[in-house]
């Protein structure tokens, strides 16, 4: 296992998304690394400028332990919906999300086991925004395209997408996750459903994202 968050090869297999739990309950998650909320997601929501919805509701898949929608209903106040197919990151997650409930009884927080390209939810239950931190860069290449017309399925129209384009390294890396991806994987499947309103390398990152990371916010037409 790299310092970058790579996943081990023998854990995480690209045909096999139940093993993503193996990692889980081995404590093999080299991405869990207590930075959070990101920095370039605190930029997004606090000073980007963006005029993001203060109701509705939010998405986070590939949620793991919770971190980001916890932020994201304290700081939106959106009933936010954590997604993940590992058994102990939902487990986490709802252990996390019940203390906060009980500083906060307001808060809408919740995590659901499943797979984000089986939902399916009714009109009125579409999604005001979704955050895309870690999830893009640990499918396999082959999903996304499927992954972006999910994205435009879920989100209402003038609702927003906030990636997190990371890791952006220089060369082509095969293996995976996370998989290489630079910015033009997300323009190529996102442009005809989405305008980009925000494209930016973060005024502040994590340790492990420095120089490796852009912050991207779309809006779906």
């Amino acid at each position: 296992m790299s310092g970058d968050g790579r996943t081990h090869p023998d854990i995480v297999k690209e045909d096999d998304p139940t093993t993503w739990e193996l990692a889980w309950s081995q404590g093999i998650t080299p991405w869990e690394r207590g930075e959070y909320p990101q920095l370039s997601l605190r930029e997004a929501i606090e000073s980007s400028g963006l005029d993001l919805p203060r109701k509705g509701r939010a998405l986070v898949p590939g949620c793991g332990a919770g971190y980001d929608v916890e932020y994201i209903g304290q700081t939106l106040g959106l009933e936010c919906l954590g997604l993940d197919i590992a058994d102990t990151a939902v487990q986490r997650a709802n252990e996390r999300f019940a203390k906060a409930k009980e500083a906060n009884p307001d808060l809408s927080l919740s995590i659901s086991k499943g797979d984000f390209f089986a939902m399916n939810p009714p009109e009125e239950e579409l999604f005001d925004l979704v955050l895309d931190h870690t999830f893009f860069c640990a499918i396999p290449p082959s999903k996304r395209a499927d992954w972006a017309k999910q994205m435009a399925k879920l989100i209402r129209p003038g609702g927003y997408l906030i990636t997190i384009v990371y890791p952006l390294v220089p060369y082509f890396e095969p293996t995976g996750p996370p998989y290489w991806i630079k910015l033009e994987h997300y323009e190529e499947l996102l442009n005809s459903n989405f305008v980009k309103v925000l494209d930016k390398v973060p005024e502040k990152s994590s340790p492990s994202h420095q120089g490796r990371e852009r912050l991207v916010v779309w809006k779906k037409i």
